[in-house]
């Protein structure tokens, strides 16, 4: 196989959001004050538990707690918090990747093929074995992320398993986890939880502001269910620009216009890049409308507003519930079919003009008119 050309770029980063800093570089993390005051009163109870897994939803800061922390221990402990300040030696290497007490394990790059590994291999495992094994020499608090623990494969989730049974003296392993129904029960079984739950509307904002992320907060927020991770994701592709295509297109219902809809759909044909997948976007996108008609017939259209115009459009298309059984349909199928799809290569342009034709006759089978 030939190798990837050579380039002086570092290799991308598997934890890092494209188009935002590093979790390591967050000077404090917003909105989950419960599970910050549980994790220092183990630790200053000295009660601290060896292993930490971090659940909850993508992007909502999994990963800045699990860096906060491991600065906050490599520091000594110095505020109540998490808190660390920037100019502490401790935070300065960490921020570096040059601290001989942190290690971390993330899906490593492949060389050969010129792009991430899709696991988390059982050599990265081994190195933090031997990680543990050559830093315990020197003493003192010794801390390990694994980001994102639900990534690794068989073996290396074996090999951790056997680490957790026996734990390395002074040790403190941090596992992040978006999916931890996919790790082995024996390794849930040896971590205590902290469970962080999706950020309230003024914790999104004020993340946002501090990444200066384009685009109205709110609206951001609305779309990313309170995950600063998708938020970002979303501005590096438009996506509050596509989301108001969306809106659009469904606000010409039942009388599709569909010049709009031709253009939507030529935008999840384009080319995949840094920043994602066009059509990935463009479904998302769709389905998540199309969950947040149903869930408007059945609550009344949800606030903040996501696009102009989409509260009074939401009420229109799902007056009451039987509209947003229709609309719940929809969703749970063409987004599903859409995928399917383009799994097998379809033309992704054609697959989002199919969901659109389907949608646009669901409004006269429920009786509903069009705009006024």
């Amino acid at each position: 196989m030939a190798r990837a050309p050579q380039t002086d770029e570092p290799p991308p980063e598997p934890d890092r959001v494209p188009g935002a800093p590093h979790p390591r570089e967050a000077a404090r993390v917003i909105g989950h004050d419960v599970a910050i005051t549980e994790f220092t009163e183990a630790a200053r109870s000295g009660r601290l538990h060896h292993a930490w897994m971090l659940t909850g939803p993508r992007g909502v800061g999994k990963a800045t707690l699990a860096w906060s922390a491991a600065r906050w221990l490599l520091a000594g402990q110095p505020s109540a918090d998490l808190t660390v300040a920037p100019d502490d030696p401790a935070a300065r290497r960490i921020a570096a990747l040059s601290e001989p007490s942190l290690q971390l394990v993330r899906r490593p790059w492949d060389d050969k093929a010129g792009r991430l590994k899709a696991e988390i291999t059982v050599d990265e495992v081994r190195r933090l074995l031997g990680f543990f094994h050559m830093s315990a020499a020197g003493g003192g608090r010794r801390v390990a992320i694994v980001d994102a623990a639900d990534e690794m494969n068989t073996a290396a989730a074996n090999a951790l398993l056997k680490m957790l049974e026996e734990p390395p003296r002074d040790a403190v392993i941090f596992l992040i986890a978006h999916q931890p129904a996919r790790l082995l029960p024996t390794i849930r079984s040896r971590c205590r939880t902290l469970r962080l739950a999706p950020l309230e509307p003024g914790d999104m904002a004020e993340v946002l502001g501090g990444l200066d992320a384009p685009g109205d907060p709110l609206q951001l927020a609305a779309l990313s269910a309170g995950s600063a991770g998708e938020a970002m994701r979303l501005t590096g592709q438009d996506g509050l620009e596509v989301y108001q295509q969306v809106v659009d297109v469904m606000a010409s219902l039942p009388r599709m216009d569909r010049p709009a809809a031709a253009r939507l759909a030529e935008r999840a044909g384009g080319r995949a890049g840094a920043e994602g997948d066009p059509f990935d976007l463009v479904v998302t996108l769709l389905d998540l409308f199309l969950s947040r008609t149903a869930r408007a017939g059945l609550l009344g259209p949800p606030l903040p507003e996501a696009a102009r115009g989409e509260g009074e459009l939401l009420a229109r298309l799902a007056p009451d519930p039987a509209a947003a059984r229709g609309w719940a349909a929809a969703q749970a199928q063409l987004s599903a079919r859409a995928r399917a799809g383009r799994a097998v290569n379809l033309d992704p342009a054609a697959l989002v003009m199919d969901m659109l034709t389907t949608l646009a006759q669901l409004p006269a089978a429920h009786g509903l008119q069009g705009p006024a």
